[in-house]
C-alpha cells in the first residue's frame, strides 16, 4: 500500500494522493512491511519514530518524491529576537516547545568526552550555518576568533544560554555581526532525533532522499546508548540511501548499540572502573542479549552527503556488523572544534565485523575512518581519503591540545583488516596501534604513526594493557581477548609519497617526541614503512624463535610475547618515503620530485601529480587471500565476509590488473587524471 505526505496540504487527510497526510509521522504510525511513504518536497519539522518494522521480503520504504526535496528537520525558525547591544540580539524560547528534552539545559556529556569543551545539544543556526556557543555572555559581545576552526572568520559568530526560570524560558543571546535575525533564516535545535525508531528492533526500514537536517543528538561513546538524527537502533537491515545529511550537533547517522541501563556511560558516572573494561562488559552482555548475526546489523549507507556534524558522519558500535557504507560524500565532520574527546571522525566504528567501506570520499574532518577495536573481516576499498588533518590556515596550534587526525587509525584490533586500492592523501595516512591489517595496492601520501605504542591504557606505573575480543570468523560470538604484540602487517604494491612537512606539524612532531612524549601518538611525520625497522621480522626469522620448543617444559623464553612477522614487497617510494629495512623487491627513487595534490572545481575533484610520468617498472605479484594469508589472533583469512577467496585484479576504478600489475591504486597510467569523486 502507498501512503502520501505533504506538508503544503490544506489539512490532513487519510494518506492517499487526494488527501495526503500532513506529518511523515501519520504515515509512520500505520505502515506495515510492503508499504511505501511518499513525501512531496516540504520542511517536516518532526522527529518521525518508525513504529512497525519491514521485513526482508517486504520493506517499509520511505521516498522523497524529488531528491532532496523533503527536509526533516529537528530545528525550528525563531523570529522574535530583539536588540540587546552591539552587535547582539536576544530572544527567549518559552520551554514548552522542547517538552521533556531542552538542548539549552542538556549539556554534552558521556565517556571518553572532553568535559573541559563544555557545550549544550542545542545549536543556533544564520542561514543554514552554525554560530559558536561560548561560556559567558561577554564572549558574546565580545567575540575571539578561534585558533583551532577550520572557518575561523566565522567563529566570531557567537552565542550564549541562560534559563529564566521564573518565566520558564530559554534565553539566547547571539553575535550576528550586523545581520539582521529577523530577516534572515535563523533556526534552533528543538529536537534530539529526526528518523530514529523509539524501540529497539524495528528492522527492514528504506530512508530514500531526504534532506536530514539540525538534531540536538548527545555524544556517542561505544559504552552508551549511541544515537545519531537518524539510525535502525538495535535492528537489522536498513537502507539510508541517496540523502543529505548535515548538521547533526554530535552524530548524523547512528549505526550504533541499544542502551545498557546498568552500563550506560558507566565509566563517567561510577568512576572506579575503568572505561575499557565497562567497553568489554557492554560487549559480553550485548552478546547474551542477542546480538548476532541474525538479529542485528547488515545495514547499507550508500550515495549519502554527510556534512558539518559535530562529532561523527557517522558512528557505530555492535549495530553495524556486516554492513555496506558505500559511495557516500562524507567531509566537513568537526570543524568547529567545539567538540573533542576519543569518538570524533567521518566515521567512528568499533566492531566493524565483515563492514565494507567502499568508493567513498572523505576529506577536511578531524579525522577520517577510525576503526576501534574488533575491526575483524573489515575491508577498506577504493576510497578517497584526503585533507583530515590539522586546519591549514597558520602555523599557531596549540601544543597541549593539537587535535591531530589523519585518514585512517586502525586501533587495537587483531585484524585481518584489508585496506586496498585506496588513495590515502592527508599529511597522516594512518594510525596503527594495531596489528593484523594488509595494505594492498594504495597510494600513500602521509605518514604511519603510532607503530608500536598505543595499545596500553596509558597508567602512570603500573602495567595497563588493554585487552581485546576477537570472533568466531564471520560472527559476533567471542573466540578470546588478548593484548597486543604488534606487527602481523602486509605491504604489498603499494607507492609512498614524501610530501612537505608544515612547520606546525613539525613543530608539533618535536614536541611529541620531546617533552610532549606519551604513549598514545608519536605524531610521525616521515612516510614508509621504514617505521617497522626497529623489532620487527621476516617470518622465517620470527619462526627460528620457537626452533625446538613444544609446550609446557620448554625453557623459558620471551618467543609468545615478541613482535609479530612484517610483509613487505612490490612497494616504491618517493621523496625521501623509506621503506623498511627488510624489503627487498622494492624500488627507491631518489631521481625524481614527485607532487600530488587534490583541486576542486565545480563541485568534481581531480588528482593532479607527476606520478605517472616518472613511475617505474616494478616485478609485482598479482597479490591475493593466498598471499596474505591470516590474521595470527583470530587465525582468519583476508577474505570476503562469505568466505570466499579475493583476488586483487581489478583496480581503484574497477578495472582488470594484468598479471605483473602496477604498484599503487590505478593500472592504467591516464587513469590517474579521471574525476575521482
Amino acid at each position: 500500500m502507498k501512503f502520501y505526505v505533504n506538508a503544503a496540504a490544506a489539512r490532513s487527510g487519510n494518506g492517499s494522493a487526494e488527501y495526503p497526510f500532513r506529518t511523515i509521522q501519520e504515515a509512520a504510525n500505520i505502515a506495515k512491511p510492503g508499504d511505501e511513504v511518499l513525501v512531496y518536497p516540504g520542511i517536516y519539522r518532526e522527529y518521525v519514530n518508525p513504529i512497525h518494522a519491514g521485513t526482508e521480503e517486504a520493506r517499509i520504504t520511505y521516498t522523497s518524491t524529488e531528491p532532496l526535496g523533503a527536509v526533516i528537520s529537528g530545528a525550528e525558525v525563531v523570529k522574535n529576537w530583539v536588540p540587546y547591544e552591539g552587535n547582539v540580539w536576544a530572544a527567549r524560547i518559552p520551554n514548552g516547545i522542547f517538552g521533556s528534552y531542552n538542548p539549552y539545559t542538556t549539556l554534552v556529556s558521556g565517556d571518553w568526552y572532553i568535559a573541559t569543551f563544555i557545550a549544550h545539544t542545542g545549536e543556533v543556526y544564520l542561514n543554514d550555518k552554525s554560530l559558536y556557543e561560548v561560556t559567558e555572555l561577554d564572549k558574546v559581545l565580545n567575540p575571539v576568533i578561534s585558533k583551532s576552526s577550520w572557518d575561523k572568520d566565522f567563529s566570531v559568530y557567537t552565542w550564549y544560554t541562560e534559563q529564566d526560570e521564573e518565566r520558564n524560558e530559554t534565553v539566547i543571546y547571539a553575535n550576528f555581526q550586523g545581520a539582521d535575525p529577523n530577516q534572515e533564516n535563523v533556526e534552533i535545535n528543538v529536537r534530539e532525533n529526526c528518523f530514529y525508531p523509539a524501540k529497539e528492533g524495528v528492522g527492514y526500514i528504506t530512508l530514500s532522499g531526504f534532506h536530514v537536517t539540525k538534531a540536538a543528538t548527545q555524544w556517542a561513546p561505544p559504552t552508551a546508548y549511541q544515537e545519531g538524527m537518524i539510525g535502525p537502533h538495535w535492528s537489522k537491515g536498513w537502507i539510508i540511501e541517496d540523502c543529505e545529511v548535515s548538521h547533526s550537533k554530535c552524530s548524523g547517522i547512528s549505526l550504533g548499540k541499544y542502551k545498557q541501563p546498568n552500563n550506560d556511560n558507566k565509566w563517567l558516572k561510577w568512576k572506579f572502573k575503568d572505561g575499557t573494561q565497562t567497553e568489554r562488559d557492554c560487549i559480553c552482555q550485548a552478546q547474551r542479549e542477542g546480538w548476532t548475526k541474525e538479529n542485528i546489523g547488515s545495514h547499507i549507507i550508500r550515495r549519502c552527503n554527510i556534512h558539518d556534524c559535530g562529532q561523527t558522519g557517522i558512528v557505530g558500535h555492535l549495530g553495524g556488523v556486516f554492513s555496506l557504507i558505500e559511495d557516500n560524500h562524507i567531509h566537513h565532520i568537526n570543524n568547529k572544534q567545539n567538540l573533542a574527546g576519543a569518538e570524533i571522525g567521518g566515521i567512528k566504528m568499533h566492531a566493524a565485523i565483515d563492514v565494507i567501506y567502499r568508493r567513498n570520499h572523505i576529506h577536511h574532518c578531524t579525522r577520517g575512518l577510525w576503526l576501534d577495536w574488533q575491526a575483524q573481516g573489515t575491508r577498506v576499498t577504493q576510497n578517497l581519503f584526503h585533507d583530515n588533518t590539522l586546519p591549514y590556515a597558520g602555523d599557531d596550534v596549540d601544543l597541549n591540545d593539537p587535535g591531530l587526525g589523519e585518514d585512517i587509525f586502525i586501533e587495537v584490533s587483531h585484524g585481518p583488516t584489508l585496506v586496498d586500492n585506496n588513495l590515502l592523501l592527508s599529511e597522516r595516512s594512518m594510525k596503527l596501534p594495531t596489528q593484523g591489517v594488509a595494505l594492498v595496492h594504495n597510494l600513500i601520501a602521509g605518514s604511519f604513526v603510532s607503530v608500536g605504542i598505543g595499545t596500553d591504557n596509558g597508567s602512570s606505573e603500573l602495567p595497563s594493557p588493554r585487552y581485546t575480543p576477537y570472533h568466531v570468523p564471520h560472527r559476533t560470538e567471542i573466540n578470546g581477548f588478548m593484548t597486543f604484540l604488534h606487527g602481523d602487517m602486509r605491504f604489498y604494491n603499494n607507492i609512498f609519497i614524501q610530501q612537505p612537512v608544515r612547520t606546525c606539524m613539525n613543530k608539533i612532531m618535536d614536541w611529541m617526541q620531546g617533552e610532549g612524549r606519551n604513549v598514545w601518538d608519536d605524531n610521525n611525520m616521515y612516510t614508509g614503512t621504514w617505521v617497522y625497522d626497529d623489532g620487527y621480522q621476516l617470518q622465517e626469522e620470527w619462526e627460528r624463535a620457537f626452533d625446538g620448543y613444544c609446550g609446557m617444559g620448554s625453557p623459558v623464553s620471551d618467543r609468545y610475547y615478541i613482535h609479530l612477522p612484517v610483509w613487505a614487497d612490490g612497494n616504491v617510494y618517493f621523496n625521501g618515503a623509506r621503506a623498511w629495512k627488510k624489503e627487498t623487491n622494492s624500488i627507491i627513487d631518489t631521481e625524481h620530485q614527485v607532487y600530488i595534490a587534490m583541486e576542486e572545481k565545480d563541485g568534481e575533484w581531480k588528482l593532479k601529480t607527476n606520478l605517472y610520468e616518472v613511475l617505474p617498472e616494478i616485478q609485482s605479484a598479482t597479490i591475493s587471500t593466498a598471499t596474505l594469508g591470516m590474521a595470527f589472533e583470530p587465525e582468519q583469512l583476508f577474505e570476503n565476509p562469505d568466505g570466499t577467496p579475493i583476488i586483487f585484479n581489478t583496480d581503484y576504478f574497477g578495472n582488470h590488473r594484468s598479471v605483473n600489475p602496477t604498484a599503487g591504486p590505478f593500472e592504467r597510467a591516464e587513469d590517474a587524471a579521471k574525476k575521482l569523486n
